[in-house]
């Protein structure tokens, strides 16, 4: 589906280059040779991936917050790049809840920013900017939800995400078709993989609690989500950035999700965690269902990955058993030889998708 020899000598920047997703991304695009660009606030998390790749060592690393218009633009700047991927934000629901006028700002006038400073980039010809599956007005109904439904996130953070979708169809509709600049918003779906860990999200909160043998908390384990390994949207950014280069007619917004079959519960996941990880420890965690009384998320959430199908020959390639299987793989390297880490990441990528 994706001709990674495409992005040999390629100049890519990259915002959020220090997160999780951000660091699967950049690994891929040094793997084929891109000469890469990040700019992001400080790694998110300790430890952190981005840390245990050494990616700072192996790119042009920016520390810097996405709200900076000025220094954004002197990064940009330098890089001359001919692809963007916009992936900074501040990514947790919860924390929404706590910091709202925090994730507007970032999440809003940061895609402002990222846009502006595109806009004066001669170089630029193909921009995704990386959204989410809860950009959506989620109606709890039983079918996926497809790119021509409302956007009206719930959340502070879905919210703030369904607004970044429309600044980005402003920025494309008053400048970037004159400028023949391709530009497209991809919505994925929860991803899961080795190296996240970060606060609530279910496969750290897995993970920490099993190295201590503890009881796994789940607080709504009947939520269904659009679970993925994060190399499928990884992957899928880079191909839709690829074609809408070559042909700038291919930009629109797409949904990035698992086929129906894979479309799990939280409590699903956690079933799957378990058995993977006491096959291989040999020990007996499990999970129990505790309601912590938190704020509003959605319990049904699915998406409709036809367009993508469709116009790019795209399919999910790892099904959520593998998924299940790569991840606590990962996490048992890094428990056991954290030196393997890097290698082993690398296997998967090569394994998968090379």
């Amino acid at each position: 589906m994706i001709d990674l020899d495409f992005y040999k000598g390629k100049r890519v920047f990259i915002t959020g280059h220090t997160g999780f997703k951000g660091s699967w991304l950049c690994e891929v695009l040094l793997m084929a040779g891109a000469d890469v660009t990040g700019y992001a606030l400080e790694a998110p998390t300790e430890p952190a991936l981005f840390n245990i790749l050494s990616l700072e060592d192996r790119m042009k690393s920016n520390i810097g917050d996405i709200r900076n218009l000025e220094y954004l633009k002197k990064c940009m700047d330098e890089a001359q790049p001919e692809i963007v991927i916009h992936m900074a934000a501040q990514p947790l629901v919860r924390e929404s809840y706590k910091n709202p006028v925090y994730t507007y700002d970032v999440n809003v006038m940061g895609t402002v920013n990222l846009l502006e400073c595109v806009r004066m980039t001669e170089s630029v010809k193909s921009v995704i900017n990386v959204t989410t599956d809860k950009v959506y007005k989620n109606k709890e109904w039983e079918w996926g939800y497809r790119e021509n439904e409302e956007l009206n996130g719930f959340d502070p953070y879905s919210n703030s995400k369904s607004c970044s979708e429309l600044v980005t169809d402003s920025y494309k509709n008053s400048f970037f078709l004159e400028r023949d600049i391709a530009m497209s918003t991809m919505r994925a779906g929860n991803v899961i993989g080795g190296g996240d860990f970060a606060a609530d999200r279910i496969i750290p909160d897995c993970v920490r609690a099993a190295i201590k043998g503890e009881d796994i908390i789940i607080r709504n384990p009947h939520s269904v989500r659009p679970y993925q390994h994060v190399l499928e949207p990884v992957m899928a950014y880079l191909l839709v950035a690829q074609e809408q280069y070559k042909n700038h007619e291919l930009a629109g917004n797409y949904n990035v999700g698992p086929d129906e079959e894979n479309c799990l519960s939280t409590g699903d996941i956690a079933s799957l965690f378990c058995a993977k990880w006491n096959e291989k420890s040999g020990n007996n965690i499990k999970w129990i269902n505790k309601w912590d009384g938190g704020p509003h998320e959605a319990n049904y959430l699915k998406l409709d990955c036809s367009k993508i199908k469709q116009v790019f020959q795209w399919k999910p390639l790892i099904s959520a058993n593998k998924m299940l299987e790569l991840t606590v793989e990962w996490y048992w390297e890094w428990i056991n030889d954290i030196e393997e880490c890097s290698e082993e990441t690398k296997f998967q990528i090569i394994s998968n998708y090379l």
